[in-house]
């Protein structure tokens, strides 16, 4: 059994894989401070859950974009997994070449994605992964990074929305039923639903007006699903495409 960590801003994603086949996932907060025996604890019990134990792990493989989490959670495993976890990282093999100009400042949430997307779905394609923040990321069918856009998370936005107006009140983040909005919540989601995916379409249109081969769009991230299935330019929405990445990864660095 392998288990992948992807630790978001936000969420904490767990994934227990038997060779290519995810079993199951998990989703816990991002929350600080945690000590290792905290997150050791929450480990063994998701891995009860399917009747697994740390006899049954043979490696852990993790993805942070979150440093200050890292020392907690590297100590849990160790403790309780009795694993030195592999860490996406600078000199990890991920199959590709990343062609911007600092190779080192990739997030490891985006290589990840860029290795799942392009080893399941193939090349050139454009990875848009919709999370805290929400990101763009090209690669060529070579197999290059090329080259990648960073910008607001919807909920990032609507928090600063909400956050800043005193008069106006959180609200969920989902597709309204329709724009015609008569009351000051329909009204916010319509705007926060539709300026968002108008944006998400303008991106991808201007990437395939500046890149002059045709390519995939594969989307990602928890927000991506609200999205998917509202617009023509996105081909496929994997919910799991960051776990996936991260076997193809470990594959190429088993120890």
């Amino acid at each position: 059994m392998l288990v992948a960590v992807d630790i978001g801003n936000t969420n904490i994603v767990l994934g227990f894989l038997d060779g290519s086949r995810i079993v199951a996932t998990h989703r816990i907060s991002t929350r600080t401070p945690r000590t290792a025996d905290e997150y050791g604890l929450l480990l063994t019990q998701l891995l009860a859950l399917h009747d697994l134990s740390a006899d049954d792990v043979e490696d852990v493989i993790v993805s942070s974009v979150v440093p200050k989490v890292m020392h907690s959670f590297r100590g849990g495993i160790i403790t309780y997994l009795r694993v030195e976890p592999m860490v996406v990282g600078p000199g990890i093999r991920s199959g590709l070449r990343i062609g911007i100009e600092d190779p080192k400042t990739l997030g490891a949430d985006c290589l990840c994605d860029c290795a799942g997307a392009f080893y399941l779905y193939g090349g050139p394609v454009l990875v848009a992964d919709f999370g805290t923040a929400t990101t763009f990321n090209y690669v060529d069918a070579s197999g290059t990074i090329t080259c990648g856009l960073i910008t607001t998370g919807i909920r990032t936005g609507a928090s600063a929305l909400w956050d800043s107006a005193a008069q106006l009140p959180e609200v969920e983040i989902t597709r309204p039923t329709t724009i015609l909005a008569r009351d000051t919540r329909t009204a916010m989601q319509a705007g926060l639903y539709y300026g968002f995916l108008g944006g998400v379409e303008r991106t991808i249109a201007q990437f395939h007006e500046e890149i002059d081969e045709d390519f995939h769009v594969i989307a990602t991230g928890g927000l991506g699903r609200i999205f998917a299935d509202d617009t023509d330019l996105i081909d496929v929405y994997d919910p799991e495409l960051i776990l996936k990445g991260m076997a193809v990864i470990h594959a190429r660095n088993r120890r």
